[in-house]
């Protein structure tokens, strides 16, 4: 039989990745009437089903309600006043309302999905899941091409003025970008985060950060009846061989160091969590633009990769509705200047946060001293706790690019 040609098309905005900066992004460039389509290799009910933690920025709240996604996370969202950091025997609040005047929301990145999956859908926005053979192509050229075939079985062949790589950190599209065209910067960490779900009442009200001399632990909530913690761990770490009375062992020994019991429960998912530190830059080759973890990432212990992936999104649909209404790729210039600055920015706090708080390789017991001292200066300063509850609850998006 003759080879079926694909179906040809062409778009403004073509996207690769529908998890939340894509879908995010799609749906603020149709309120400025620019189409797009986005493509992505998982379906919408693997994504549904993947667990994944989330603390909102207030800024990130105000961009799901505000652009018309859903106030759901208003409803459904725990509004959190502040931290806690755990160390040397007790318990530090720092009351983000007292020292910046803003919150965060505990509202898991599943749910951030579901709302934007669910106003995609309502607004008919062109969205494919479970895409497979995916390819890009001609990203400096007038029109990059994005080819996939749709859970059909139909081959696809889309052109567009504008190609956006929200494909994830084993990004595709940044793959793509010749070697000499990008720097890469990449900072290893040599330990990871053993994750754990636990039907339990929740322990704290708020996220507490224990550092101890047996390594670091967060202590989250994710329901009344179900709760998301961590512990430091070795980053080749097999989780399914922990059993729950080990786990919890390991966390009471960390967390009750700092007078903090936790409360026990069955524990219904584990999974180990290797992370590193990484920026792509520019975010822009010719015509085609990286958005989120497709162009950096960042360690967990700050709470800000989606985060940061929103913001992106919020500086890059800005350029891209200049891009398409002067006609004029250069704008994606600005889009990369503007987000990196954020980026770096972020990228100092994850780090900051990081190697206060864990247990590092081969530390002295200055090392761990040291840290303490550390973090009593952090809680024992106002212009030092500021300093965190800025950086946490989120900085403004700068209009202009450039450091300051």
């Amino acid at each position: 039989m003759p080879e079926v040609p694909p179906v040809r098309s062409h778009v403004p905005v073509a996207v690769v990745g529908a998890g939340p900066a894509g879908l995010m992004l799609t749906h603020l460039l149709a309120r400025a009437g620019i189409a797009s389509t986005a493509v992505e290799l998982r379906t919408r009910a693997e994504i549904e089903q993947t667990h994944r933690a989330g603390i909102l920025e207030s800024d990130s709240v105000r961009m799901l309600v505000d652009s018309g996604v859903s106030d759901r996370v208003l409803r459904d969202g725990d509004e959190h006043r502040g931290i806690e950091l755990g160390f040397g025997g007790g318990r530090h609040h720092l009351d983000f309302v007292d020292l910046v005047g803003a919150t965060t929301r505990l509202y898991p990145q599943t749910d951030v999905f579901l709302d934007l999956a669910e106003a995609r859908a309502r607004d008919d926005g062109d969205v494919r899941f479970g895409v497979t053979e995916v390819e890009v192509g001609d990203l400096a050229a007038r029109t990059p091409s994005l080819r996939f075939t749709d859970a059909d079985g139909v081959r696809h062949e889309v052109t567009c003025d504008y190609l956006v790589g929200a494909d994830g950190s084993r990004s595709a599209c940044r793959r793509a970008v010749p070697a000499d065209a990008r720097r890469q910067y990449v900072r290893e960490y040599p330990f990871a985060w053993f994750g754990i779900l636990a039907e339990a009442p929740p322990s704290a009200p708020e996220l507490v950060y224990h550092h101890s001399p047996d390594g670091f632990a967060l202590v989250s909530q994710r329901t009344p009846t179900l709760q998301r913690m961590y512990f430091q761990c070795d980053a080749g770490e097999d989780p399914d061989t922990w059993s729950d009375d080990r786990v919890w062992a390991r966390l009471q020994a960390i967390c009750g160091s700092n007078d903090h019991e936790l409360l026990e429960g069955p524990i219904t998912s584990r999974t180990v969590l290797p992370f590193r530190s990484f920026v792509q830059e520019p975010l822009r080759h010719g015509r085609t633009v990286l958005v989120g973890d497709a162009g950096h990432t960042v360690p967990p212990t700050g709470a800000k990769g989606l985060n940061l992936a929103l913001a992106d999104v919020r500086v890059l649909a800005e350029e891209l509705e200049r891009a398409v209404r002067d006609d004029d790729p250069d704008h994606l210039d600005t889009y990369s200047v503007r987000a990196l600055e954020r980026v770096w920015k972020v990228q100092h706090f994850s780090y900051w946060m990081t190697t206060m708080l864990h247990a590092l390789p081969e530390a002295s017991d200055f090392d761990l001293r040291r840290q303490q001292g550390e973090l009593a200066a952090v809680v024992g300063s106002r212009a030092g706790s500021t300093w965190l509850a800025e950086a946490y609850t989120g900085w403004p998006t700068p209009t202009t690019g450039g450091p300051r």
